[in-house]
């Protein structure tokens, strides 16, 4: 069977090579009906299109955006939130006939993936700014977001209002008349539980962290409260541990402000577990209105931020950034942060509560 190539097509259709090559590459160059006839004679003939790898070289770019992953990409994967981000960024690339590759910071200890995988463009979700990835990424040049983290000075950042939730948290809990506040975050060392120590060094890098911890403080130092901070080391799994701990005292606290949903439903089931009736005992407020949030019972109070409209931001910055390498008449996207909003439920003000 002989070779089906672009000219079969154009001879079929009876239209130049070019045409049938925009009918591919460059669908707006043609109308609606022209193009689905031009794809129906290819498909007719079992032509599946341009060879993407050709194309690569013809072009010079891959068709493929990169995300650049901190953690281990299967507890991203299982995070539902995390998920909705990259739901929302491939979305997003798709529109523009974009791919997404899951880029890991590093596989066995070596940063290969970031070093070799080709890719027109990455964003940087909520990285140490010292990952040394991140650095292979900056020394190839290329167009970059940074998401949920400092962006270098001139480069574009996508956040959120990480210490305006916090503090809209913290005061809730100010004004409900609490005074005993703990704090359950991550970032002190590898040990659960009470801390009086300074956060790592690279925690001190990380912008939810930071932020977060400075929104409670700016609450709860104006009412004069000192809080317990409760540390929980980075992989979640001593969450719970840290949470019992933190109950088992005899000044435990009366509310709790925890840096994630996930932290706050390991209080909750601290809580359960002590016999401790929430909010009547303990009240908690967690961050992020992870879908668990509304499975919970009590439901969770929380901070809740747009995660489909910072992945659907993200991706769009980065697309300009991508289109303005080939066309300096395009503006260059400018960083956003997002607002966020508390939204009080079950757990601080008791069932029934929307």
């Amino acid at each position: 069977m002989a070779r089906v190539t672009l000219q079969s097509i154009a001879d079929r259709v009876g239209v130049s090579r070019m045409t049938v090559s925009n009918a591919f590459s460059r669908p707006d160059q043609l109308s609606g009906a022209l193009r689905e006839r031009i794809l129906a004679v290819a498909a007719d003939l079992g032509y599946l299109g341009p060879d993407p790898s050709a194309r690569s070289l013809a072009t010079g770019t891959t068709g493929t955006i990169g995300v650049l992953w901190a953690s281990d990409l299967r507890y991203a994967l299982a995070d539902e939130v995390s998920a909705r981000f990259l739901g929302a960024v491939a979305d997003e690339l798709g529109r523009e006939g974009l791919a997404l590759t899951l880029v890991p910071a590093s596989v066995d200890g070596a940063v290969v993936p970031a070093r070799d995988v080709a890719m027109d463009g990455a964003i940087a979700f909520s990285c140490d700014p010292e990952l040394p990835a991140l650095d292979w990424l900056q020394r190839r040049d290329l167009p970059l977001v940074y998401v949920d983290m400092t962006a270098p000075s001139g480069e574009v950042a996508i956040t959120i209002d990480d210490r305006g939730g916090a503090r809209a948290a913290a005061q809730h809990i100010v004004d409900l008349g609490h005074r005993r506040v703990a704090l359950l975050t991550t970032g002190y060392g590898p040990e659960p539980g009470i801390t009086t120590g300074p956060l790592t060094a690279s925690a001190a890098r990380h912008r939810v962290i930071t932020e977060r911890l400075a929104g409670w403080l700016d609450a709860l130092t104006a009412a004069g409260i000192v809080p317990l901070v409760v540390n929980q080391p980075d992989d979640y799994s001593s969450a719970p541990l840290a949470a019992a701990r933190m109950l088992d005292r005899p000044d435990r606290p009366t509310a709790v402000l925890c840096l994630t949903d996930v932290l706050a439903q390991s209080v909750l089931a601290a809580a359960s577990d002590a016999g401790l009736a929430v909010p009547g005992d303990l009240a908690i407020v967690g961050f992020d209105d992870h879908p668990l949030t509304l499975r919970t019972r009590p439901t969770l109070t929380t901070v809740r931020q747009d995660v489909d409209a910072k992945g659907r931001a993200a991706a769009r910055a980065l697309l300009g950034l991508v289109a303005g390498r080939a066309d300096n008449s395009v503006s260059r996207p400018r960083g956003r942060r997002l607002p966020v909003q508390l939204q009080v439920r079950g757990s601080t003000l008791g069932d029934g509560v929307g």
